[in-house]
């Protein structure tokens, strides 16, 4: 067996999750609701006017709603962790909350308004949805402090089990600590693994195990999953699969079997039409409220040092095509043949090439780059359909010399001004990390993604995340 301190992501200062802190945390979460509920149900009433609905009727409804939430099990965190799942059972919740209360309003007295019935069911869901997104990000935002973590113990061999979680402890997103790790090759039977795992939850008092499917055979792990649940204890089964979205994954049944589904992500059709035109909408949109500063740019590059005031450069595209990508220049230009020069400073990982006090980049480009104005003209690469405004960093032709065969599914799309990379702390991460963003995002694309992306890129510049 293989027992450790405990390990957090940033030495949280307090215990680990207990029972009662989850105790706690659900009802903060029932309390937001019943608040957000409410107040959704005083803005349908405002909106409605004079044919605002009674107390009694408010009343009821607002405590259907809460009821339906509560049956479709949204105070179990484990069902409340995909955002698509949730909202569509919070409208659930609503819609069968006024059909429910359709029918003895219409028999006792006046019907509720249709008009009332929208108001009604759009405010109370849209209040809802917005205050479980508050708290998903507070929540969100405390696990990354090292609080409110799910205290737990990984069942997983050798070294893939200490691969696994030294990856849980890194993901800041992941509500796990690892407190203990049991390894299945120091128990004889399915019994004894049982037995010192259930053990070993209790003495470090853990509310859940992870368990590598890969590191048990599959009569062991039903025994060991079951005995756990039996025991009280939450349990994650960590899949072989890795990067694939959790919104795209279902579970069914194949017999005596639980099968995980995973629909295609479609990158062509409408999806890729809808793409084009908001890519061609924001930056033509961007261009134009912009270009006074651009001007402002280009002539403070071409006075302060001497050269072109576009930086051009070819890069690999979509399907391999080469493209010039451009840049405000931010380098001398004798830049690429002084490249050699600095090798040995090279702070980057694999084949990326980054220094943080690049005796290159001159005054200017020093602003420019942490700001990322510099990549403000790629926009003309967006309008051209060179790029997208989201999608992998645009590679040079001699980085694919170092790629591994999968690297080179980013070639399946366009690449993109910002994109996970650049919104994880850019040259702050690993090449490694770099290749599975870029390929999360190949395989994981959506509008939505794009969207969320964009989102987080404000902050990320603005906080000049990695940026040199």
């Amino acid at each position: 067996m293989t027992t450790t301190s405990t390990l957090s992501k940033t030495a949280p200062s307090s215990p680990p999750t207990g029972r009662a802190r989850a105790a706690r945390r659900r009802v903060l979460v029932i309390g937001s609701d019943l608040a957000a509920i409410g107040g959704g149900i005083a803005v349908a009433s405002v909106l409605s006017g004079s044919r605002a609905p009674g107390l009694p009727v408010a009343l009821a409804y607002g405590t259907l709603v809460w009821g339906w939430m509560a049956a479709f099990r949204l105070y179990n965190s484990r069902l409340a962790t995909d955002r698509a799942e949730e909202f569509s059972r919070i409208g659930k919740s609503g819609v069968r909350a006024l059909l429910m209360l359709a029918v003895p309003v219409y028999v006792t007295g006046p019907a509720i308004d249709l008009g009332v019935g929208v108001a009604l069911l759009t405010a109370t869901v849209g209040a809802v949805c917005v205050e479980r997104e508050l708290l998903r990000i507070w929540f969100s935002a405390r696990r990354k402090a090292g609080h409110g973590l799910w205290a737990s113990v990984l069942v997983a061999s050798g070294e893939e089990g200490q691969d696994l979680w030294t990856s849980i402890e890194a993901d800041r997103t992941s509500p796990h600590t690892i407190l203990e790790r049991l390894d299945p090759v120091d128990c004889q039977t399915a019994d004894e693994l049982l037995t010192k795992t259930v053990g070993l939850a209790r003495a470090c008092d853990a509310r859940g195990v992870v368990v590598a499917e890969s590191s048990v055979d599959s009569q062991t792990s039903n025994s060991l999953v079951r005995g756990l649940l039996e025991a009280g204890l939450y349990v994650d089964l960590a899949s072989t699969l890795s990067d694939i979205s959790t919104d795209r994954l279902a579970t069914r049944t194949l017999g005596p079997s639980v099968a995980t589904f995973i629909a295609p992500r479609p990158r062509g059709g409408w999806r890729g039409r809808a793409k084009r035109l908001f890519d061609l909408v924001v930056a033509t949109t961007v261009l134009i409220i912009f270009a006074p500063l651009m001007v402002g740019i280009a002539v403070a590059v071409r006075v302060t040092s001497p050269g072109p005031v576009l930086f051009r450069q070819e890069r690999v595209g979509r399907n391999g095509e080469p493209f010039d990508v451009f840049k405000f220049r931010s380098m001398v230009v004798n830049a690429e043949e002084l490249l050699d020069e600095l090798a040995e400073d090279n702070e980057g990982s694999g084949p990326l090439f980054k220094m943080k006090e690049d005796p290159r980049v001159t005054a200017v480009g020093d602003f420019i780059r942490k700001t990322s104005l510099d990549e403000l003209p790629q926009l003309f690469n967006v309008i051209r359909n060179e790029m997208s405004l989201v999608g992998p960093r645009p590679a040079l032709r001699s980085e694919m010399a170092e790629w591994d065969q999968a690297l080179y599914a980013r070639l399946q799309v366009k690449p993109g001004i910002t994109g996970m990379w650049q919104v994880s702390g850019r040259s702050g991460t690993t090449f490694a990390e770099y290749t599975r963003l870029d390929l999360y995002y190949v395989h994981n694309w959506s509008l939505l993604v794009d969207l969320s992306i964009l989102a987080k890129t404000i902050p990320a510049v603005l906080k000049s995340d990695g940026a040199y």
